[in-house]
C-alpha cells in the first residue's frame, strides 16, 4: 500500500475497498462513537454501501492527495483508526476540515496531535492549504484539548445538527476551530 505520510509511530495510507471490516469495528465501539451518535454503531451495511464508496472516491476527487486514511501503529501495523484531511465537497480546495477516529485502546498515547502536526504541516507546506478546520461537540473536551495543542483557535460555536440530538451534551452545541497557513507558520518559528 502507498504511504500517504508518516510520523514518528503511525503511518498513513489509503483505504482499500475491502477494508470496510476495519470502520464496522471502529465504529461498532459505543465510547468511540459517544459523541457521534450517542454510542450506537454505524450500520455494517452504510460502511459497506457509502462510506467505503465515498472515502474511495474522495481519493479520486482530490488527485490522492486529501482523503480519510487509515492509521496504523509502525511498530506491529496495528490499525489504530482514520485521520482526514480534506475540504467540503462544495468547498475550496485550499480550505480543509481536520479530523480523526480512534480505537480506545489508542487514547491518550498523543496518536491524534502527533499525527494533526504532521497533517497541518504536509497541507500548509506541500499541498497548498490556506485554512485547515475542524469541529467537535462543545462537551468533548479531549478533541478540544488537541486542536488547541495545535495553536487552532475558537472560531465559532455551531448548532447540534438533527441527527445528532439525541447524543449526550447536544444541547450545548458545537465548536469550530481554525488556523491559517500564516498563524501555523508564525507558530513553527
Amino acid at each position: 500500500m502507498t504511504t500517504y505520510l508518516e510520523s514518528e509511530r503511525l503511518t498513513l495510507r489509503p483505504f482499500a475497498a475491502t477494508e470496510a471490516d476495519l470502520l464496522i469495528e471502529l465504529d461498532s465501539d459505543p465510547a468511540v462513537m459517544r459523541y457521534l451518535t450517542g454510542g450506537a454503531p454505524t450500520p455494517p451495511e452504510e460502511v459497506r454501501d457509502l462510506a467505503v464508496p465515498s472515502i474511495l472516491a474522495g481519493y479520486e476527487r482530490w488527485d490522492h492527495d486529501l482523503g480519510l486514511f487509515a492509521a496504523h501503529e509502525k511498530d506491529g501495523g496495528m490499525f489504530v483508526g482514520w485521520f482526514c484531511l480534506r475540504p467540503l465537497r462544495s468547498g475550496p480546495r485550499e480550505e480543509a476540515e481536520l479530523g480523526y477516529r480512534l480505537h480506545q485502546a489508542a487514547w491518550g498515547r498523543g496518536y491524534a496531535t502527533e499525527v494533526s502536526q504532521a497533517l497541518l504541516a504536509k497541507g500548509f507546506t506541500e499541498l497548498g492549504m490556506r485554512m485547515v478546520w475542524a469541529e467537535t461537540m462543545i462537551v468533548n473536551l479531549p478533541s478540544r484539548n488537541v486542536m488547541e495543542k495545535l495553536g487552532m483557535t475558537l472560531a465559532e460555536s455551531i448548532p447540534t445538527p438533527d441527527d445528532m440530538m439525541k447524543v449526550e451534551g447536544s444541547e450545548h452545541g458545537g465548536v469550530r476551530y481554525e488556523i491559517t497557513k500564516e498563524q501555523w507558520e508564525r507558530r513553527q518559528a
